[in-house]
């Protein structure tokens, strides 16, 4: 353990000189990081020796120690993602172990389906699982992606290192009088508790498997409704896992050298950091040791701070007081974030017009951490030309989630046309999750239509028909209201081809038309215009056809009056 402390950095100690080797670092490589933020800050460590509770505590790691090594002052051997790559091809500091390497897309993944607005990128966790743990050892874990031994941090005791007491009973980091950082990705045991997470499917929550602890540093980075693609957010995810600017360049080093190019390699084979990165324990009397103290301001009769640079004439300028900065804005405890909006089990939508939908738009919501989350407005809307609403006449309704994350809209009533439309849930201020259904309304349909009653119907040429033609529309053996109907007179129903001679309707012009559009009324009924003979005897068709494909078909005579004998004188 003891080498394993001095190979890390207390971020109290680290001074200016580790800022610039980071930056000459990256200007040598010309590595592409993305810029830090105009005035991003995290709150450099306070002084060892806070009581637990205090700022360390808003840390995933506690503040707790970690590698400084920078990427080589080369890129990777090729631009791009070439996480393809066979093992062992392009640079050794590339390289990212196969168990490890998998378990950081698999995050990325999982995240990207439940808070797709996060944009996480794999390469992120990647940078972090390498200054956190030389990714969990080089790659040393079993099949299942667990370490064989914990990864632990050194006790946060306040010698150096922030004060937290213990909060897991030694559960997690075997110490019930400290806390420790854990696993690969080093959460402090308090984080672990809200923030674990199971992502191999073993039924644990282990901070030591790099599955699951990749997946729970994914999903702290998220949280708050952050969006990692901005950099300013990106800048307070990394500051938020560990409060230190000095630790902000260093991850970002990685972070834009992974972006480059990487390569998988065997469990086990990754590079580890060698560089020393703590300062030599001093030795007390009586054969202890102890930590370099940082650096502090003297005491009132103290010994006074060295005189700065001289200035011009001879004077001397006193050392300028560093500005303290402000701790990251606390972010929203991830049971109260919202983290997804998914669909809760809306069947198809779809209803004949006037019609109430058999089915009730129900959505799900769930916080950051994948649970349920109740009391939460989710807004339905309905958008779209047919005329649909929700019950009780409203575009627009807002129902709060239950205990099990579910809102259910009221029920949708079908407007009168026919059409595409959509139903839109919304949830969430700061960052908005929304979830949009397809529905649609169908015309009124009728499965059956027939003739109210069975009389011949004939006409003599040029004269009208005297009977009326009346017919009903059913649809499951109930009056089908409103249904399109298509009358059509034609030559032979085999062949229902418009005819241009015969019986025919007439329009407001009083000229002949052979196919007209109608519909029935409240009541299924269905009752036709006039219809007239032309100077053509024989023998006619009127083929109906609903909405829904029912048809009938009525058969019209034009013939001449039988001529009667006159009398015998």
């Amino acid at each position: 353990m003891a080498a394993h402390i001095r190979r890390r950095l207390r971020k109290g100690a680290t001074t200016t000189a580790v800022a610039a080797a980071a930056v000459a670092a990256l200007a040598a490589s010309q590595a592409p990081a993305a810029p830090l933020t105009e005035g991003s800050t995290g709150g450099d460590q306070q002084a060892a020796g806070g009581e637990s509770g205090g700022p360390e505590d808003d840390a995933a790691t506690g503040n707790s120690p970690y590698y400084t090594d920078l990427p080589p002052l080369v890129t990777p051997d090729r631009p791009g993602s070439s996480s393809n790559l066979p093992a062992a091809t392009g640079s050794a500091e590339a390289g990212i172990p196969a168990s490890v390497l998998a378990a950081y897309k698999q995050a990325e993944r999982t995240v990207a389906g439940t808070d797709p607005a996060c944009r996480l990128p794999w390469q992120l966790l990647a940078a972090i699982g390498k200054v956190e743990s030389g990714q969990a050892r080089g790659g040393k874990v079993d099949a299942n992606g667990t370490t064989p031994s914990p990864i632990l941090g050194p006790a946060l005791n306040g010698q150096g290192f922030a004060l937290i007491k213990d909060t897991d009973g030694g559960a997690y980091d075997g110490d019930a009088v400290h806390d420790r950082a854990v696993g690969p990705m080093q959460f402090i045991p308090s984080t672990w508790a809200t923030w674990g997470q199971d992502a191999n499917g073993d039924g644990r929550k282990d901070p030591n498997n790099i599955y699951d602890a990749a997946l729970a540093a994914g999903r702290y980075l998220c949280a708050g409704g952050r969006d990692l693609a901005v950099a300013a957010d990106l800048d307070r995810a990394v500051l938020s896992y560990n409060q230190s600017t000095e630790y902000l360049r260093t991850v970002r080093s990685w972070f834009a050298y992974y972006q480059r190019g990487t390569h998988e390699v065997p469990d086990g084979s990754g590079v580890l950091p060698t560089s020393p990165s703590t300062p030599t324990p001093s030795t007390t009397p009586g054969g202890t040791t102890s930590p370099t103290p940082s650096p502090s301001p003297s005491k009132p009769g103290g010994t006074k701070p060295s005189p700065g640079p001289s200035k011009p004439g001879g004077g001397t300028s006193p050392t300028p007081k560093p500005t303290p900065t402000p701790p990251p804005k606390p972010t929203p405890p991830p049971a109260d974030t919202l983290g997804s909006l998914e669909n809760a089990g809306t069947g198809p939508l779809t209803a004949t017009a006037g019609g109430t939908f058999d089915e009730r738009v129900s959505v799900r919501a769930r916080n950051a951490l994948g649970a349920p989350m109740a009391q939460l407005p989710v807004t339905f809307t309905v958008t779209g030309s047919t005329g649909t609403l929700f019950e009780g006449g409203r575009k627009t309704v807002t129902v709060i989630s239950k205990a099990d994350g579910t809102a259910t809209a009221p029920a949708l009533k079908a407007g009168e046309k026919s059409g595409d439309f959509t139903v839109t849930a919304t949830a969430g201020t700061t960052r908005p999750r929304t979830l949009t259904y397809a529905a649609s309304v169908t015309a009124r349909q009728a499965d059956a239509i027939v003739r109210t009653d069975s009389k011949a119907l004939v006409a003599a040429p040029g004269e009208k028909f005297a009977d009326a033609v009346t017919l009903k529309a059913t649809y499951k053996g109930a009056a089908a209201a409103g249904v399109a109907v298509t009358a059509t007179l034609v030559a032979d129903a085999d062949k229902p081809a418009e005819n241009d001679k015969g019986p025919h309707f007439k329009d407001a012009d009083g000229k002949p038309l052979r196919t007209l559009a109608l519909a029935t009324d409240a009541e299924g009924l269905l009752r036709l215009p006039d219809l007239f003979a032309d100077e053509n005897p024989g023998t006619y068709q009127l083929v109906l056809t609903t909405e829904g494909g029912a048809t009938v078909v009525i058969e019209l005579t034009v013939e001449a009056a039988e001529e009667t004998a006159p009398p015998e004188a």
